[in-house]
């Protein structure tokens, strides 16, 4: 129930109803095709006795709705879009969840992050969400750039206003990887990721990782930071085969995504080291491809599809009522142990 003096929303009348808020912006407007007439009393029921009284504001924008819902990542030029599996599965579960509400997608690759006011400006859109574009990025969209349309940013740790949306528990992810790895007997443990700046999933992983360290009093020599060009397989690899060169004391490697380490596992076999038995290996995200390598991968999983879903209703609730999401909303982790880790054995 709401609490007393304030405006009831979509989200209390769902959350009384047992039903989507999608579902319910679909009674209210008179959206009616894909909700049965039993649906439709019981919104309507419980919508009257909680007192909601639509917006003016909201119906107008709810008269003009085009359904559509802007999906803005990164493209690298003539190359494509820079879209690994970690996002391949965030995108699926978008659509999934814009599609069930009767709302549609329209994916539009970056190549400079200027184009973002361009394509909110140039669609009729109810909404756009962000994924994989840096918090630095994002800073810089302002009211007049957005304009009507609600804004909302996945993984970000950007403090801009207009685009709080969903993300994982990086810092405590990160941290369970490190403590797991120490826990093994494991000192010498190679950070690797993309280069990262003083904000952002990566430096957020950066520091919970130290934090384990910390933790337990041992001294983490910050040499130990691999940086790869980028997030894929091939950069992993790269890696994975001058790992022991660059680093002959490494006898751990928490990669930041699982694409990257089950590269560095790869690379590390094709050079003669044995994974684990010489070095152990920590990825995360918790990709399906975790149980399809050898050795299987131990990884910290986050909740894909839950944050997916987390940032497409935080948007349509900001669609329906005109207002700004308050904050970020961080889902949960978890410690995945599998056949890539094993207790330190020199």
């Amino acid at each position: 129930m709401p609490t007393p003096g304030r405006r009831v929303t979509l989200r209390d009348i769902a959350d009384a109803a047992g039903v989507s808020i999608m579902t319910v912006s679909n009674v209210v407007n008179d959206n009616r095709a894909r909700v049965s007439p039993e649906t439709i009393d019981r919104v309507r029921r419980i919508a009257a006795e909680l007192g909601y009284v639509p917006r003016a504001s909201a119906r107008s924008l709810a008269a003009r709705s085009s359904r559509l819902i802007g999906l803005l990542m990164p493209a690298a030029g003539e190359d494509g879009l820079m879209i690994g599996p970690h996002n391949v599965a965030v995108v699926d579960q978008i659509e999934r969840e814009l599609r069930k509400g009767g709302y549609h997608l329209l994916l539009r690759g970056i190549t400079d992050f200027d184009e973002v006011t361009e394509a909110l400006r140039s669609w009729s859109l109810d909404g756009a969400i962000l994924l994989g574009f840096l918090d630095e990025e994002v800073d810089r969209l302002t009211a007049d750039a957005v304009g009507a349309v609600r804004v909302l940013a996945i993984d970000s740790y950007s403090a801009n206003p207009l685009t709080a949306g969903a993300r994982s528990d990086d810092f405590t992810g990160a941290r369970l990887a490190a403590r797991h790895l120490l826990d093994l007997g494991h000192r010498s443990v190679v950070f690797a990721g993309p280069s990262f700046s003083s904000v952002g999933v990566v430096h957020q992983r950066f520091e919970g990782f130290r934090q384990a360290f910390a933790d337990v009093g041992v001294e983490w020599d910050d040499r130990l930071v691999a940086t790869v060009g980028a997030t894929t397989h091939a950069e992993g690899l790269a890696l994975g085969r001058r790992l022991l060169v660059d680093h002959p004391e490494t006898t751990a490697v928490f990669a930041t995504a699982d694409i990257l380490a089950i590269g560095v596992v790869e690379g590390l076999l094709f050079d003669g080291a044995s994974v684990p038995d010489d070095v152990s290996v920590v990825g995360f995200d918790n990709l399906d491809l975790c149980e399809y390598v050898t050795p299987k991968l131990t990884t910290v999983a986050q909740d894909i599809a839950g944050k997916a879903i987390t940032a497409v209703r935080m948007l349509l609730d900001s669609v329906e009522t005109g207002e700004l999401a308050t904050a970020a909303v961080t889902t949960a982790v978890r410690l995945v142990r599998r056949e890539s880790t094993a207790p330190v054995s020199r």
